[in-house]
């Protein structure tokens, strides 16, 4: 929908609550219970009092209140309802209540009592209209700027994964190695999914873990004879989704660092599940040495970046613990699916 069709169609609605809500006024405002019935003339005092509320509505609120010029807005209104009194007092009175109300002028204060009620009221509802459709603004705002930051961050990935796995592509092709058509192959196949399937916020979480496969398995031909890679899944229903590339950076993180490292004892070993109640269970452990080049390494780009996404996607529904034990690495994520599903 475009801004123009929007804002037709909040005009249609505005322009409906309004007919509402004075024909709603009008009714209490013309119904006497001493006159069954609401007398005609009743509807020229309230159009007067309604043309006011018209006036401060579309063009004192927006003029001055909206742009916090108070006391100009106080003094136009004062000027508008000591007209409304005027136009009450010197010509409806004189034709409708020639013998009663018309005979003499009953004070500032008796007018602004039968006045200001209707009056109010008209504006109060314009001004509360106002204000909710002001906070759905600021709100569509938030989640416009929530999504392009989104957007940004998961548009990082997809570089800073192909910088990695050329880089290894590279090298297997100098080498004429027998496992480059097998890593382009594996390549492709986790590409495609970056790019065709990861455009929705949610996936799967069964097509997530199938990349996540997919990745392994293009990542192992790094480790070669230097380790072993576990990938262990447990229990994962069909009914949940996740937010895409959110587990394979954790991933990709713990092949750097092993890959970097100077051991020959490589050992990865990752586990997924999705307990009874809903909440996803991540671990990733791999080796890690100091005393290797991992430290000139890119290494903040993927985790800095994982951890806004998982702050803007799961706030509060999100627990991340990164730790190192033992020369391992150690990440553990666990994610509340039940409250983020479409």
């Amino acid at each position: 929908m475009n801004l123009k069709t929007s804002t037709s169609l909040l005009n249609s609605k505005e322009l409906i609550f309004q007919i509402i809500l004075n024909i709603t006024v009008f009714i209490f405002y013309g119904f006497d219970r001493r006159h069954p019935g609401i007398e005609f003339h009743r509807v020229y005092f309230f159009l007067n009092y309604a043309l006011a509320a018209l006036i401060i509505n579309y063009s004192l609120l927006p003029r001055y209140l909206y742009k916090n010029r108070y006391i100009e807005f106080a003094i136009y209104t004062f000027v508008i309802i000591g007209f409304v009194i005027f136009i009450e007092e010197a010509f409806l009175e004189q034709i409708f209540y020639p013998n009663t109300r018309g005979k003499k002028f009953l004070g500032v204060f008796y007018n602004l009592l039968s006045t200001m009620p209707t009056i109010t009221i008209l504006v109060g509802f314009k001004f509360a209209w106002d204000a909710l459709r002001k906070q759905q603004e600021v709100l569509d705002l938030k989640n416009s700027a929530k999504e392009s930051e989104l957007q940004f961050l998961k548009s990082q990935i997809n570089p800073h994964f192909l910088f990695n796995n050329m880089n290894n592509l590279y090298s297997y092709a100098v080498e004429k190695s027998s496992k480059t058509p097998e890593i382009i192959l594996e390549l492709s196949s986790v590409l495609r999914y970056m790019l065709y399937e990861c455009k929705a916020p949610f996936v799967p979480l069964k097509k997530e873990i199938e990349h996540i496969e997919n990745y392994i398995k293009l990542s192992e031909l790094q480790v070669e004879e230097r380790g072993e890679v576990n990938f262990k899944i447990g229990n994962i229903p069909n009914n949940y989704r996740i937010a895409p590339l959110i587990l394979s950076v954790f991933i990709e993180n713990a092949f750097k660092h092993s890959v970097s490292s100077q051991t020959e004892n490589i050992s990865i070993v990752i586990e997924v599940n999705v307990n009874e109640v809903g909440v996803l269970n991540f671990s990733c452990s791999n080796t890690y040495l100091k005393q290797s080049n991992t430290q000139s390494l890119d290494s903040g780009i993927g985790l800095e970046n994982v951890k806004k996404r998982l702050k803007l996607i799961y706030p509060k529904c999100h627990t991340l613990k990164i730790d190192i034990e033992n020369d391992h690495f150690i990440v553990k994520l666990s994610i509340d699916l039940s409250k983020t599903q479409e």
